[in-house]
């Protein structure tokens, strides 16, 4: 039985509204938080407009859609969720900014609000050196996009991670109607440990000739039966979210395999992001 009647969900980001929008859908109350205001919009426009897909495809009721979005509240500050049960953090992969956010959570809640990252490749151990004695409150909750759809929560135990803590994680992924998976601290997990190097070998294919783009994808996805293609998929991910996921792995890791293909790192100097800016290995602006 879940005990978490209200999370904040900080940072309202596509993960982060995501997370959000997840929680409300299945009776947990949600309080976004982002110190952009605009941002803050964004995904108070997300919500609304994917509750209304959702109805006009009848796959919910009416009823349903409006219960979920009453259930989430936006802020602009941590300080304004206070009476939260448990805490999600969805910010940039910045381990710096992260650890800020985290002393910031652990001085606001309660000692026994869980303090989570949705990190896709970021040391748990080292995010809970931020926090001293909060640390064994701190875990990874590795979402995957788009969160509503994807069922698979990462779940990551840092060093001091404690066992009530974990298994709090797994009842509360669950009762999101997720299926928690576990995962050891090691940089990127087990998704991405694997996921970034063949999206990053598609991007030498594709700079080194081998095949267009397009091409790439479609015999990935007939020839893998990937239902997404792995040059698709950076863009839908973001490029810059790979960029910074593959830098991760290769300063942890040390394995050069995991440095970002020079084609990938001009792509996001140029600020082709992927779907995000409308063009990245794709141009979507047409669309």
């Amino acid at each position: 039985m879940n005990s978490v009647k209200k999370i904040v969900v900080i940072g309202a980001g596509t993960m982060g509204s995501g997370i959000a929008l997840t929680a409300a859908q299945n009776g947990v109350a949600a309080l976004q938080v982002d110190v952009n205001a605009a941002q803050l919009e964004v995904a108070r426009g997300y919500h609304r407009r994917t509750l209304a897909r959702a109805v006009e495809k009848g796959r919910i009721p009416q009823g349903d859609a409006d219960a979920a979005l009453g259930r989430i509240a936006y802020a602009p500050a941590i300080a304004d969720a206070k009476d939260a049960d448990w805490a999600v953090e969805a910010v940039s992969e910045s381990v710096e900014l992260k650890k800020k956010i985290f002393r910031e959570m652990a001085a606001t809640f309660r000692s026994d609000v869980v303090l989570a990252t949705n990190t896709s490749s970021i040391s748990i151990t080292d995010i809970a050196t931020a926090v001293g004695d909060a640390a064994p409150r701190v875990i990874g909750m590795h979402f995957f996009n788009p969160v509503p759809v994807m069922a698979l929560v990462e779940v990551i135990r840092g060093l001091a991670t404690s066992d009530e803590t974990a298994a709090r994680t797994i009842e509360l992924a669950k009762a999101m109607g997720k299926t928690p998976v576990v995962a050891n601290d090691r940089a990127g997990f087990v998704s991405n440990r694997v996921l970034m190097p063949l999206i990053n070998e598609a991007f030498h294919a594709w700079m080194e000739g081998v095949a267009k783009p397009e091409d790439i994808d479609q015999i990935m996805k007939l020839g893998c039966n990937f239902p997404m293609g792995p040059l698709r998929l950076a863009d839908f991910i973001g490029l810059d979210v790979c960029h910074d996921i593959m830098m991760v792995l290769h300063r942890e890791l040390g394995d050069p395999k995991f440095f970002p293909c020079p084609l990938l790192r001009q792509l996001v100097q140029a600020g082709r992001l992927g779907d995000k800016t409308k063009r990245g290995v794709f141009d979507y602006a047409a669309k």
